[in-house]
């Protein structure tokens, strides 16, 4: 069995593949995705069919930008400090990161990220895909203290984000190589 090469499509933010298949893709030429709160992400995936067995993508963020809502998967999850820094909020506790840093989620751990320091943070993240697996948006003092909690649990995420009153993301470039 020969497997296909997935075709690449370019837009005015970038590229990312346009199919199943396998591809090479360069993370400085990705279209990235993000708004103003969470900072921009990579999109290495198509938008369908999505990798049915790993998650992965890079995010940049800011310091004092929340990467997302304080959650925890049904999945496991993996993270490794590209550069730059970040704060781990890790089952109600702080736990401070830097570049080559790695945090690994088994199933089910509360987890966000915050970025620190004096300039951008570049964090790779991995995660399983399992069919039917949940995610929960618990309320954590500790998050919010970060903006980075729901004012009320959920397992919805189209709930989550709108009740924490984060915007919409949109597509737009990736910013890489990162610079300070």
């Amino acid at each position: 069995m020969t497997v296909p090469e997935a075709p690449l499509q370019d837009s005015e933010h970038g590229r990312r593949p346009a199919g199943d298949g396998w591809f090479v893709l360069n993370v400085a030429d990705v279209e990235g995705m993000g708004d103003e709160r969470c900072g921009v992400w990579t999109r290495l995936e198509p938008a369908e069919p999505r990798f049915p067995h790993l998650g992965i993508n890079i995010q940049v963020l800011q310091p004092g930008q929340p990467a997302a809502l304080y959650h925890a998967e049904d999945n496991q999850e993996d993270f490794l400090v590209l550069s730059g820094e970040c704060i781990a909020l890790v089952e109600e506790q702080e736990r401070p990161m830097r570049a080559w840093d790695f945090l690994h989620c088994p199933p089910g751990t509360r987890h966000i990220f915050i970025g620190a320091g004096d300039g951008p943070c570049a964090i790779l993240m991995v995660g399983a895909r399992i069919p039917g697996a949940q995610i929960s948006y618990p309320v954590s003092e500790l998050a919010a203290r970060y903006g980075a909690s729901v004012p009320e649990a959920t397992g919805d995420s189209r709930k989550a984000y709108p009740s924490a009153g984060f915007p919409e993301s949109t597509p737009r470039p990736f910013p890489w190589p990162l610079s300070s």
